[in-house]
């Protein structure tokens, strides 16, 4: 596969709490806003853009017009491409899909936005006038969903549950993971948030809903929760006779991330340093039913088949892990060290915005690799219906 993203041609909001700083923006409108901004920082051009994707999990008002509205709110109305919904894997798809588009020639510089606001999400009901009384069907799009998978009948947290249960993972291996995840995190903020400044604009100015004025400003991440052992363990299970306690999983949260995807030569000329990034191979699984956190290993291997690589010339891992038991999974099938795997951050610790979460990911593997001075890296999660989707990047010299 030919495709590269440009050194430095990435952003990210910080992300914000459920019902928090975020929860009145609309989530294409809020990401237009800052994709607008973070161009003109970066000296790129939109009118530069001639393919687009735009991934969001979270039905918004008006959505229907999807990529195209975007781009053109962004100065690049020539601009069309999909909006795209698979989940968490949703960054990952929308990667896939651009760089085909550019490997394939159809494309040169692709955008790729996620965004999503979980907070306030659509209650929604489904007209059916043949039904008892005239009456539909009613769904809260985030919680329902949270709650129930249609297909198996079974919340998230069981499928997490059932990982725990077939790896022999207790709570307190749980905590512990959370607790080295939290301190990898710090990694990110130490020294006034040097890391995620690479990748973030902070202070972060929070539009007001109209997005005509600064109503707020954000430091960086809203609404982490600062684990201890001792707070850990008095938690208890969230499902009776289970392992998994409310401290061992993440939490819903708002925000937007995007990058660009081109050709090589392209990505010379956009990049502000001699850093090239070629995005290496892609890979889907689906396990069995209510086996979600499970769902990484099998599309990483595929990931890293298409690359030609082998688990051992991976330098660095960055997961999507709704579940401490994803990492504990992911590290006894692999071989790989956990305390190798999701330096500087994960969505265990910052949250779960669904559509962009990958794309911060990928933004942080990147970095990390940077800063080591070139590598393979691997990023892999999982997402609703027991599946994931994997991406390998490559960053060495331009």
């Amino acid at each position: 596969m030919s495709a590269w993203i440009p050194y430095g041609a990435y952003w990210s909001t910080p992300l914000a709490k459920w019902q928090g700083s975020f929860a009145n923006l609309h989530a294409i409108r809020f990401a237009a806003h800052v994709t607008k901004a973070e161009m003109a920082r970066r000296n790129l051009d939109p009118k530069a853009i001639d393919f687009g994707v735009l991934g969001l999990s979270v039905p918004q008002t008006a959505c229907f017009y999807g990529l195209p509205w975007l781009t053109g709110m962004i100065g690049a109305d020539g601009v069309g491409g999909p909006t795209i919904s698979q989940a968490c894997a949703t960054s990952v798809r929308c990667l896939q899909t651009a760089a085909l588009e550019v490997a394939a020639g159809m494309a040169t510089v692709a955008l790729v936005q996620g965004c999503d606001r979980l907070s306030n999400g659509p209650h929604i009901y489904y007209p059916n006038p043949r039904g008892m009384g005239g009456t539909g069907e009613t769904e809260d799009w985030v919680l329902a969903n949270f709650g129930r998978d249609p297909f198996t009948g079974q919340a998230m947290v069981v499928t997490g549950e059932n990982i725990a249960r077939k790896g022999g993972f207790t709570t307190a291996q749980q905590h512990d993971l959370v607790l080295m995840r939290q301190t990898q995190y710090d990694m990110a903020t130490a020294e006034d948030h040097a890391f995620q400044r690479r990748y973030i604009t902070l202070p972060f100015d929070v539009p007001d809903a109209r997005f005509g004025k600064v109503a707020g400003v954000m430091s960086g991440d809203e609404g982490l929760t600062r684990s201890t052992p001792e707070g850990l363990a008095k938690l208890r299970p969230v499902v009776e006779g289970g392992t998994i306690t409310y401290g061992a999983q993440t939490h819903p949260a708002d925000g937007n991330a995007a990058m660009l995807v081109t050709t090589r030569e392209k990505a010379r000329e956009l990049s502000k340093g001699k850093v090239g990034i070629r995005l290496a191979g892609f890979g889907l699984a689906r396990v069995e039913p209510s086996h979600m956190p499970a769902a990484p290993v099998p599309a990483a291997r595929r990931a890293l088949e298409q690359a030609g690589l082998a688990i051992g010339q991976i330098d660095a891992v960055k997961t999507h892990n709704p579940f401490a038991v994803n990492d504990l999974y992911f590290a006894k099938e692999t071989g790989f060290p956990l305390d190798r795997m999701n330096n500087y951050g994960c969505s265990l610790i910052y949250g779960h915005p669904q559509g962009p979460m990958g794309l911060r990911g990928v933004m942080e593997l990147i970095e990390e690799l940077a800063i080591r001075g070139g590598g393979r890296g691997l990023f892999t999660g999982c997402a609703a219906g027991d599946t994931a989707m994997s991406v390998i990047v490559e960053v060495g010299d331009a």
